[in-house]
């Protein structure tokens, strides 16, 4: 796989993110477009990990905010669709929101 592979796919589910990486692992010159978008893609996995587990405590406690609080879910999956646009573009773009926490956390 080429580095804009490798950056595309390591957005898609933690599945495609363990290819990636292994992918990336295996290749002999590393690029920093995949480095950089493995770590974004990893960041925005334990992210939705965190908010989802955020979310299922808070919608226990309160559950008439659980309609309300769904639509919170969906922010993972919209950080994931603008990573696949960056990476897509073959551009290091943070994501928004938590891309620039996750920058530089990781060694890929």
């Amino acid at each position: 796989m080429n580095a804009k592979t490798i950056s595309i796919v390591s957005y898609i589910t933690i599945i495609g993110w363990i290819v990636a990486y292994f992918q990336h692992k295996g290749t002999t010159e590393k690029s920093k477009l995949a480095s950089y978008h493995l770590e974004q893609g990893l960041g925005v996995f334990i992210f939705a990990v965190i908010l989802n587990i955020a979310l299922g405590i808070i919608i226990s406690v309160v559950p008439s905010l659980g309609g309300i609080l769904s639509f919170v879910g969906i922010v993972p999956l919209v950080l994931l669709i603008f990573g696949i646009i960056a990476a897509a573009n073959e551009a290091r773009n943070p994501v928004p929101l938590i891309g620039k926490f996750f920058e530089g956390k990781f060694n890929f």
